[in-house]
């Protein structure tokens, strides 16, 4: 099968071509990326030279050129990672939140009616269901309201109810996945997890929103990309699936084992003004995708944890490069692979 995977220069999107390139020689692989900040060529360095896959600079909102590049390649499963995805960004500036996230994804649903894909599939997020109460014990499925609280969160329900209009609409048989705090290797520092090792691993304070209870549920990049995999190829057309590591830790708690494995002083934290409209708590239930696919996150928190904070330890040169825009020079060389 031909695969585009969009938005594979990034976090959850270049992993995932890590692992389905090899798992799937047969299959091949086309990543079309726009390479804005946080998109990085250097994370696909190590499949470059493989054989089913090939790098195309593109941008998801261009329609002209998402027609004839469908055109001409002919893909049979559409994997739409493409996002712009940082909360705090999408507060400073809304709008290419809804440029990317909205206009986007309407312009590759349009593509895939036109070239009659065999399935979109649509990577979101848990944030589109809002927020729970710290106290509560409940937890979003997959029929719980849309709330999101954030422009980010907005843009992201938007695209959701977008692709499932598609499919009641049109016919497009479409798939989407709504996933938990993902973490693990080859993350932007700007997240929560790699900011604090660098910032730790410097000395330098470690801030935290407001009070730093705020709960997050934690799932494995590797667990992730495996429950999209398997949704892609086994799940039930025109619907969703909650993916949940069911690791649920708040944000002071994740700081502190950082500093902990580093061996620093929680006197590095500092707490700072709360992030406007923060969601209290996610949690999700994924009896769904259990139940129907098999599923369940392999990670435990302290072996995955342990193993990104190694990984961002001994990946200085690849952090180094993104945090001083050097990685943009290294991937003017690699234009159209």
């Amino acid at each position: 099968m031909n695969f585009l995977i969009t938005g594979g220069a990034g976090f959850i999107g270049g992993n995932f071509l890590h692992i389905m390139t090899k798992k799937y020689p047969q299959d091949h692989f086309v990543c079309l990326d726009a390479l804005t900040y946080a998109g990085n060529m250097e994370t696909l360095d190590p499949i470059l030279g493989l054989g089913n896959f090939r790098f195309v600079k593109g941008d998801i909102r261009d329609r002209d050129f998402v027609d004839k590049f469908f055109d001409e390649e002919r893909f049979d499963i559409v994997i739409n990672f493409a996002a712009e995805s940082h909360v705090d960004r999408s507060i400073d500036n809304p709008r290419i939140f809804l440029e990317t996230n909205m206009i986007g994804v309407s312009v590759l649903l349009d593509a895939c009616r036109k070239f009659g894909i065999k399935r979109f599939h649509q990577v979101s997020t848990d944030e589109v269901y809002g927020d729970l109460p710290l106290d509560s014990t409940d937890s979003f499925t997959e029929s719980s309201p849309i709330k999101g609280s954030s422009p980010y969160a907005a843009s992201k329900a938007s695209a959701d109810l977008l692709v499932l209009a598609y499919h009641r609409t049109y016919g497009l048989n479409v798939t989407i996945s709504r996933a938990s705090d993902t973490y693990g290797p080859y993350q932007f520092p700007e997240k929560l997890i790699p900011l604090m090792v660098q910032k730790a691993r410097r000395n330098e304070r470690l801030p935290v929103y407001g009070d730093g209870r705020n709960i997050r549920d934690w799932l494995h990049v590797f667990d992730h990309c495996r429950a999209i995999d398997l949704i892609v190829r086994k799940g039930r057309d025109g619907e969703i699936y909650n993916v949940g590591g069911h690791i649920e830790r708040s944000n002071i708690q994740i700081v502190e084992t950082i500093l902990k494995t580093l061996k620093k002083d929680n006197a590095l934290i500092v707490h700072v003004k709360d992030r406007l409209g923060h969601d209290r708590r996610y949690a999700l239930c994924t009896n769904k995708i259990e139940q129907e696919l098999g599923w369940k996150p392999e990670y435990d928190f302290e072996t995955g944890i342990a193993e990104t904070i190694r990984w961002n330890l001994e990946n200085q040169e690849w952090l180094r490069h993104v945090e001083n825009g050097e990685y943009r020079k290294w991937m003017e060389r690699y234009r159209n692979l």
